[in-house]
């Protein structure tokens, strides 16, 4: 059998050609090819300022890749972004990891700090999924330790890219808690097994509880309950040697960013009540991440603000944060949508579905990239 040896720079040139040939076929069927590069860095003028990104479903990375440069040029440093166990352990230590790599390493590579938001419970791991109360935030105690495995397997996977982790979203709204009674001690149960676990898989990692919605529902309410009650019951529930910091959303409705603290009042600054509590508790060294904040601009709704109006709150926001030595992070609420809603949900944006940066994003770009002293 005769043997051809094809020169070396055939063989090349051969696989550079089909290289540019399947980059091109992709291309042409809408799905740019991404790689990760050379890491960035973020330039700003507020090492607080953060997003709350919403790539949970975003399946193209190219996508995940814009958006992510985007907040990096935004020059937010910090993003928050959910994880859903239900969409990673989808049987019992059986993981598919690939979205969350993407998430995670592409905003590694923009610079970007991540805060992992872990929750949403798989059909597994529920009690009966064809019953009412079985919702995807449903989680009875028998699978608390399944909860705990999961925050031990991602916190170890990414011990080296993930150095913050939420235990759970607004525990204190009845949605959010598996569409029955709100419960303090049972929350802080779980918070107990995942800081545990979180802990066994990395010493490091600072571990964020509550996260609670700020809402007025009286004691008995079947919505939830008021955030501050909530959280004093987190405390007489044990939950002091259980976090590391307090995740709290400070949406300001339709008040302005310099409306005083009120506890009949939800706005921004409502924060401030929440860290009065940590301080009774003996808990004031700890800090507040403010995982979800800011206004709306829906013309449709009514607990909206004019666009003019969400900017200017939206700046002095970012202000008022930097002297607090007492919050860590400021991330807006939310960065884009894979696909618009068609509802007043759109109005939180910062961009749109299709990767425009709106009005506010360039107001809080100039805000954060250029800097004030001549």
């Amino acid at each position: 059998m005769n043997v051809i040896h094809r020169p070396i720079k055939f063989d090349l040139a051969l696989r550079v050609c089909l290289l540019l040939i399947f980059a091109f076929a992709v291309e042409q069927a809408g799905e740019p090819l991404t790689t990760l590069g050379p890491r960035q860095m973020v330039i700003t003028t507020n090492a607080k300022a953060g997003v709350h990104t919403r790539l949970t479903d975003e399946g193209a990375p190219w996508k995940i890749q814009r958006n992510l440069q985007l907040v990096r040029e935004l020059g937010a440093p910090w993003i928050v972004e959910f994880f859903p166990w239900a969409y990673i352990e989808y049987g019992k230590n059986t993981f598919d990891w690939w979205h969350t790599d993407q998430v995670i390493d592409h905003a590694r590579a923009q610079g970007l700090t991540v805060i992992a938001r872990l929750g949403l419970v798989p059909a597994w791991a529920r009690p009966d999924p064809r019953a009412q109360e079985t919702t995807f935030n449903y989680l009875d105690p028998d699978h608390y330790d399944d909860f705990g495995d999961f925050v031990y397997a991602f916190v170890d996977r990414y011990k080296d890219r993930v150095d913050h982790i939420i235990i759970w979203n607004e525990p204190n709204l009845s949605f959010e808690w598996g569409m029955r009674p709100v419960d303090a001690q049972a929350y802080v149960d779980l918070l107990k097994v995942a800081y545990r676990r979180a802990k066994e898989a990395n010493p490091n990692i600072v571990v964020l509880a509550g996260a609670l919605a700020p809402t007025l529902e009286p004691t008995g309410s079947s919505a939830g309950l008021n955030d501050l009650i909530y959280l004093q019951q987190m405390y007489d529930a044990g939950a002091k040697d259980t976090f590391d910091a307090l995740a709290a959303h400070a949406y300001g409705i339709r008040a302005p960013i310099d409306e005083a603290p009120d506890p009949s009042r939800v706005n921004f600054r409502r924060i401030e009540l929440l860290r009065d509590i940590m301080q009774r508790n003996g808990d004031g060294e700890k800090p507040v991440y403010i995982t979800e904040a800011g206004w709306n601009d829906s013309p449709r709704w009514n607990q909206a603000v004019t666009p003019a109006q969400r900017i200017e709150n939206t700046l002095k926001a970012l202000e008022w944060v930097k002297d607090k030595d007492w919050i860590k992070v400021l991330a807006l609420w939310v960065f884009s949508y894979p696909q618009a809603t068609r509802t007043f949900s759109d109005n939180w944006t910062f961009i749109t579905d299709d990767l425009r940066p709106k009005p506010i994003y360039d107001e809080v770009k100039q805000q954060l990239t250029i800097s004030n002293v001549q």
